[in-house]
């Protein structure tokens, strides 16, 4: 209960104050690329009931393809590969913890499909509600650049990286407390704000990097 509360105080909170970035990424989702702002997808929610998580479209719109994404998947549109990097294209699971569909802190909810592999031990997992991150969530932070050095990715991704998650979030359950999952939303926010500044750092270098070609060019 207290859990929820605070969930519910926080979502409010954030989702007021964010409103006006929420705005702004979502009329330059539509500026940039054809298609909806935001992302539905069905996931698997507590005790294994589906629920449609919420996201910025960070894709071209109607382009099929596998649910898990590599780096430098083709997909992704230029800005929607810089809202992957910075992690703001979750941010619209406000809405799903507002509703009361997610945590703040808690598994990470999958693909309905990737349960039947182990029915029981996702029925365990998803005792409660899934989160916006998790311990499985901080290690695996760049698991699509991970993905684009394996040779068979899809194999991994199911045979290692989902089995490994799994683990990872069944035990930190069993100890979790408010006070460890505002240790894990502290993580989480520092690895959003390196991985933010990298971002910007790479964009400027690439910028400057043009800028410095043109002028070679004139010159020539």
């Amino acid at each position: 209960m207290l859990k929820r509360c605070f969930d519910l105080f926080l979502s409010v909170c954030l989702l007021l104050l964010l409103s006006p970035v929420l705005i702004a990424l979502a009329l330059a989702i539509r500026a940039t690329s054809r298609g909806p702002a935001f992302f539905y997808q069905l996931r698997t929610g507590r005790d294994l009931r589906p629920f449609f998580i919420a996201k910025f479209r960070t894709m071209a719109a109607d382009v099929g393809g596998p649910a898990f994404t590599l780096a430098e998947d083709p997909r992704v549109t230029p800005f929607g590969s810089w809202l992957r990097r910075s992690k703001l294209d979750e941010l619209p699971q406000l809405w799903n913890i507002l509703r009361g569909e997610m945590s703040f802190v808690g598994p990470r909810p999958i693909l309905p499909e990737l349960t039947h592999c182990d029915r029981h031990a996702y029925r365990q997992l998803y005792r409660v509600r899934p989160g916006l991150t998790d311990p499985a969530s901080l290690k695996y932070a760049e698991e699509s650049r991970l993905l684009q050095h394996v040779e068979n990715p899809e194999r991994y991704f199911h045979e290692v990286i989902a089995r490994d998650k799994l683990c990872l979030s069944i035990e930190y359950q069993r100890s979790a407390t408010l006070t460890t999952d505002m240790r894990i939303l502290v993580r989480t926010l520092l690895v959003c704000h390196r991985a933010a500044v990298s971002n910007f750092l790479g964009q400027c270098f690439a910028w400057l990097g043009q800028l410095a070609r043109r002028a070679t060019a004139e010159q020539q």
